[in-house]
């Protein structure tokens, strides 16, 4: 498992009050006004910001350090932090992780990198004292998962993942006053789908690396394609080299939450089919059209997807 893991050398909108709530019931009352908790962001995009300036807005904290790869989006971060801090004060400011880790030795680590590194950054946080709360999906694969959990346990951590629908109010109002009060009767089939065109399929050229940009370490512990362009603004996740594709971004929100509503364990099988059918002329290797069938104890939960086709809302694509 650790030699898999080496392959190569919280919180948006409601979804903060679920990660307090978890904190709390580990002995970490992160609500309590004497106790400012320790913060830092690893990741500084869009999603991490989110999760970051949300968990500000409903606790008690002090943003100690930021991490990213991208000085440009490192530097904003640090801007927009400072601004929402009640004492502006300015985090600290790194490129490596475990630098950031070893110095500042923060109460929480959020982490809102893409999935290839997950694993590796939650099992170090952990190591190092620190609760986490990583962006969804877990990890690129179940070995790493489990190896998560093995740290979490092992050091008595926190780790939750940022699947937001189990803190949505009228999904958590629908599941008690709907689905448990048994409006639905028996549930022996479950649809999920998701519609929406592969994200920034294209084939753009080979060009030089940016001076304000590590791609070594960005790329981490995943192959190393030739750099066309900065992948983190949501090219990464149309390759299977960094995470899974569609399914890994849409299908584990809705399955989690399937799988909460009607109170399910784990599969007993799951079996998939897809490819890209329809645009073949990309670089992108994630499948545009996919169905996954999770079968479980008198019940088909059946997932599909497809990234092409015209919007039958042109409004809502």
């Amino acid at each position: 498992m650790s030699s898999h893991l080496h392959r190569r050398q919280f919180i948006r909108n409601t979804s903060a009050a679920l990660a307090l709530t978890a904190l709390k019931t580990h002995g970490m009352n992160i609500s309590a006004p004497a106790l400012n908790r320790r913060v830092a962001l690893i990741g500084t995009g869009w999603y991490g910001k989110s999760d970051l300036f949300r968990l500000m807005q409903v606790a008690p904290v002090e943003v100690v350090a930021l991490c990213d790869v991208d000085k440009h989006q490192l530097e904003s971060a640090a801007d927009m932090v400072s601004q929402r801090q009640q004492n502006h004060k300015r985090p600290a400011l790194y490129s490596d992780y475990k630098k950031l880790l070893t110095e500042q030795k923060p109460d929480i680590v959020l982490i809102g990198t893409p999935d290839h590194w997950h694993a590796l950054i939650t099992i170090e946080a952990i190591r190092a004292g620190a609760h986490v709360y990583v962006q969804k999906p877990i990890s690129v694969d179940v070995m790493e998962g489990e190896a998560m959990l093995a740290a979490a346990r092992k050091y008595n951590r926190v780790v939750q993942v940022g699947t937001q629908r189990r803190s949505t109010p009228h999904l958590i109002d629908a599941k008690k006053n709907i689905v448990d009060a048994g409006l639905l009767g028996k549930v022996s089939h479950v649809d999920m789908c998701c519609y929406y065109h592969m994200r920034n399929n294209g084939n753009p050229a080979v060009q030089q690396v940016p001076d304000f940009f590590d791609y070594e370490m960005w790329t981490g512990p995943a192959p190393l394609r030739p750099y066309d362009g900065l992948p983190h603004v949501r090219w990464w996740r149309t390759f299977m080299e960094y995470g899974n594709g569609i399914v890994g971004d849409m299908c584990v929100h809705m399955l989690d939450a399937v799988r909460w509503l009607l109170n399910l364990g784990w599969p007993k099988s799951v079996t998939s089919t897809g490819g890209i059918y329809v645009d073949k002329t990309g670089k992108s290797n994630i499948s545009d059209t996919q169905t996954a069938v999770f079968e479980f104890d008198e019940l088909d939960c059946v997932w599909q997807h497809r990234s092409w086709g015209t919007p039958s809302d042109p409004e809502y694509p």
